[in-house]
């Protein structure tokens, strides 16, 4: 896929075009005067990143790379360490593009508040997904362009609140950007649409995966209030991550709905729990799960993630149809009965891709926005969850509408976390027949 802002001057047009682009939208959009001269007064584009961690970096340093007249300027994180550690990765590629002295580094639950009130033009959104809805419409109320690491909600009301600010991002004439990097691959685009076209007949199921070892953990340190380790070792807590299902297998689930050209399922079945992943410093999240989803047609979607050592690892989407089968991983191969294999590599990194085709949209001052399907696929993935913490037949309904909002009634250092240690330190977890839904 070739890179539209990289065949132009990455000095000037980019950025004059960003200028028209942002000026039309302060008028169609309602962007305020001061809004619309700040893109006006500079041949920079200034961004923040709000989340430090690995993923936050790498989307940083995506952006950076899509075109030479991209600034960061602020840096923003719960933690102070993750800021700095960040901070001397992307000098150390982009020296001369990371201008963000101490004052423009903001520590603590509030500080992407400051980040985006420090005179940016686009924000990248890359904090526990817990937290996606409250920065989403703090970015949209301050007018700003955004890109959202996947996923962008954990609950119901998560859901609603991210569509809610999004239209009024479309109301304002915001760019939105969402991580469903496999949305912007080569192999993904070239096999989905041919799914699209008929290739192999109307998708009868789907088989989608997420199998791995399992990630990272941050042991309990000294000193630490009960809130300080959740939001440290947020992958373990659903209120933070939404459970590995929803976290990871979510990028499976959304090429599934994809493949569905963007339909939802209308209802899940599923199954999991903790096996092999059991101990205080796990949280309270499954390591296991097996989910049907059924959509209104009548097909399926069978889904497996699962973190566990030592076992069958598995990136993988597969549809079947009466004509043929379509697998992705990575690369992607469309098998039509009576035919040869047809194979596509998997091209570009994704990453990269989805920062280029944001930004040069932005440059051209075109309409893009990704939240739509980005949420529907996320709350699809926390359907998913319902069905297989509780054990029960879950529908789209009943989900999307629950009432269930799993983070805390206060947000700060010292106050009382959504979830509780129990006797030797042990966090409960969902058990199937007895946890209800929502």
């Amino acid at each position: 896929m070739s890179d539209p802002i990289r065949k132009r001057d990455p000095q000037s047009e980019p950025r004059r075009r960003f200028v028209k682009g942002a000026a039309a939208a302060a008028l169609a959009g309602g962007l305020g005067l001061a809004r619309s001269a700040h893109a006006a007064g500079s041949d920079t584009v200034r961004i923040a990143l709000v989340g430090c961690g690995g993923r936050g970096t790498g989307a940083a340093m995506n952006a950076l790379e899509a075109a030479k007249n991209i600034k960061l300027v602020a840096l923003a994180d719960a933690f102070p360490h993750a800021i700095e550690t960040s901070l001397r990765s992307l000098q150390s590629s982009y020296a001369d593009r990371v201008d963000v002295p101490p004052e423009r580094r903001f520590h603590g639950l509030d500080a992407y508040q400051k980040a985006i009130d420090c005179g940016i033009d686009l924000v990248l959104l890359c904090s526990p997904p817990g937290f996606r809805p409250s920065h989403f419409e703090a970015a949209v109320k301050a007018g700003k362009h955004a890109f959202m690491e996947k996923p962008v909600c954990v609950d119901g009301p998560g859901y609603r609140r991210i569509l809610a600010a999004n239209e009024e991002a479309k109301r304002k004439g915001l760019a939105v950007a969402v991580g469903h990097h496999l949305r912007h691959q080569v192999a993904h685009k070239e096999v989905v649409r041919r799914i699209h076209e008929g290739a192999i007949g109307e998708v009868q199921f789907q088989r989608i995966y997420f199998n791995s070892g399992g990630v990272w953990v941050r042991p309990r340190q000294p000193g630490q209030t009960e809130m300080q380790f959740q939001v440290n070792n947020w992958y373990y807590f659903t209120w933070l991550s939404g459970d590995h299902i929803v976290e990871q297998h979510v990028h499976d689930i959304d090429v599934a709905n994809w493949i569905k050209c963007d339909q939802h399922p209308v209802r899940a079945n599923g199954m999991g729990g903790r096996q092999v992943r059991i101990g205080p410093e796990y949280g309270e999240i499954f390591d296991h799960h097996s989910v049907e989803f059924e959509y209104a047609d009548g097909s399926r979607a069978f889904s497996v993630c699962r973190h566990m050592p030592n076992t069958w690892g598995a990136f993988l989407e597969a549809a079947h149809g009466p004509l043929g089968r379509a697998e992705l991983e990575g690369h992607g191969v469309l098998y039509v009965n009576g035919r040869s294999p047809q194979r596509w590599a998997q091209g570009p990194d994704g990453h990269q891709l989805e920062m280029n085709d944001l930004f040069a949209a932005l440059a051209a001052g075109q309409p893009y926005n990704e939240a739509g399907y980005a949420a529907g696929s996320s709350m699809t993935a926390v359907l998913g969850r319902m069905a297989s913490y509780s054990g029960k037949v879950v529908s789209w309904d009943e989900a999307a509408r629950s009432e269930l909002d799993l983070g805390p009634k206060q947000l700060a250092w010292d106050a009382e976390a959504p979830v509780q240690p129990g006797p030797g330190g042990m966090y409960a977890c969902a058990i199937p027949g007895q946890t209800r839904p929502f």
